[in-house]
């Protein structure tokens, strides 16, 4: 497994997490959230520091996580704090609330971004 892991991100557990999950999903499970989602999510995330780290979920071909900018170009690009990508996570922010009140942005397909919560809460049953 790659290491997805970048210093000064507690979201870094999070993604780490995401790909164990991906990697439980049995080929059904698997192609059925390919399926439902049929996207790619490029996540820029920032820290404190005002670092960024850049990830991406791809549920259109593989389901898979990795580091860096999306391959082949992203459906919908998500930028949002390190904060805010844990309590999305945490199930404690939900997606239109925080793009409402502006600790989420997208570029790109702005409806697909609201599947990335499925994506979320899905890994997190798996584990």
């Amino acid at each position: 497994m790659p290491d997805l892991k970048v210093a000064g991100f507690k979201s870094s557990e999070l993604i780490t997490g995401l790909q164990t999950a991906f990697e439980k999903y049995s080929d059904k499970e698997k192609a059925d959230l390919i399926k439902k989602t049929n996207g790619i999510f490029e996540l820029q995330v920032s820290n404190e520091a005002k670092e960024t780290a850049t990830w991406t979920i791809d549920v259109k071909k593989v389901g898979t996580v990795y580091k860096g900018k999306a391959q082949p170009k992203a459906d919908v690009t998500i930028i949002l704090s390190d904060d805010t990508l844990i309590e999305l996570s945490e199930g404690k922010l939900n997606g239109q609330k925080a793009f409402m009140t502006g600790k989420l942005k997208t570029k790109g397909n702005m409806m697909l971004a609201t599947k990335l919560d499925a994506v979320l809460k899905g890994a997190k049953a798996k584990l």
